[in-house]
């Protein structure tokens, strides 16, 4: 039987430079960090690692507002001073390019779309274990990045559902090269297919080449425990991926023009049976339910422990600017 242990770790007190206090109304989430008086946001986050580690690990997220940041090179200094570089962007599954080195769009996925609760790169074999996202220019209306604690997401679940996905896991199926979504140049980031064999073989990723294109399979754990505090976290693709979380009127085009076989992106069980309907209500259901969100103000940083907090979008309109990065690479074999 699964417990999860709530993280009883008092947070450090914030240093007289600067004042934290949750969001209102957000249950902690995130801790709203803001300078006491005029303060270098790099200068202070390399100074005060043990403070922003241990806020993190309690809260999930840290919202950096009023320290004045502008531009990406700032950002990218942010990231440098309490994570060291910043990871390239690998195996692709969101439309996004970069803007200094590995400072990247948050995404370029239309404005009127919305995107369902995730936690990056959860489907790789190696992950980010931090996501920052920098808000350049917020839009005029909405853009929100909604955020949710997944020790919660986890707790909410049905003890029996969450030990079927232990025992099971889950499978992701992706299709390449159909005319939707990324193509396999651009997800790996080469035209060569033999490093992408070479790279699916080390990631444990089954691959054929097809007419279209290429099809990849990747079983991964769908829970997780967190490597500093110990608790069960929900941490997984398996309901962002899969086809019934589309718009309705996009979910069945797709499958009227592709099958259930082709589609660009799937899920599944491990073992490859269907994960049932009210399965799924159940998943998306337990996202929603813990689910922040704030405006974006100019300047503001926010800073998530990826493992603990997963991230959405809302749509939008006008010409928001966010920026992200992710930092502190981990892997599924040291978890």
């Amino acid at each position: 039987m699964i417990t999860n242990t709530l993280n009883e770790t008092d947070p450090s007190l914030a240093p007289a430079s600067v004042r934290a206090q949750p969001l209102p109304g957000g249950d902690g989430l995130p801790l709203v960090v803001m300078p006491a008086d005029k303060v270098d946001l790099i200068g202070w986050a390399a100074g005060h690692r043990d403070f922003i580690e241990t806020s993190l690990a309690k809260h999930g997220a840290l919202l950096f507002r009023g320290f004045g940041l502008r531009e990406a090179e700032e950002f990218e200094r942010f990231i440098e001073a309490l994570s060291g570089e910043a990871l390239e962007y690998r195996e692709r599954s969101s439309p996004r390019h970069s803007v200094k080195g590995r400072i990247y769009t948050s995404t370029d996925h239309p404005p009127h779309q919305s995107i369902f609760p995730h936690n990056e790169q959860s489907y790789n074999s190696t992950f980010p274990m931090k996501i920052s996202f920098f808000c350049h220019t917020p839009a005029t209306q909405g853009g929100e990045t909604p955020i949710g604690d997944t020790r919660k997401v986890f707790q909410r679940l049905d003890p029996r559902l969450r030990e079927r996905f232990v025992e099971k896991k889950y499978m992701y199926v992706r299709n390449y090269g159909n005319g939707l979504g990324l193509t396999w140049e651009d997800v790996f980031q080469t035209s060569d297919k033999a490093v992408v064999e070479g790279y699916c073989r080390k990631s444990d990723i089954k691959f054929e080449w097809t007419g279209d294109g290429l099809r990849t399979r990747q079983v991964r754990p769908a829970v997780a425990t967190h490597p500093r505090t110990g608790e069960w976290v929900w941490f997984n693709h398996a309901t962002f991926f899969h086809v019934s979380t589309l718009e309705p009127r996009l979910r069945d085009a797709l499958l009227e023009i592709f099958g259930e076989e082709d589609l660009p992106n799937n899920t599944y069980y491990g073992d490859g049976s269907p994960i049932e309907p009210s399965v799924l209500d159940e998943l998306r259901a337990a996202y929603q339910e813990e689910m922040v969100s704030f405006h974006w103000q100019q300047g503001d940083v926010l800073l998530l422990d990826n493992m603990l907090t997963a991230h959405a979008r809302q749509p939008f309109a006008g010409s928001r600017k966010i920026l992200t990065a992710m930092s502190e690479l981990c892997s599924w074999q040291t978890l």
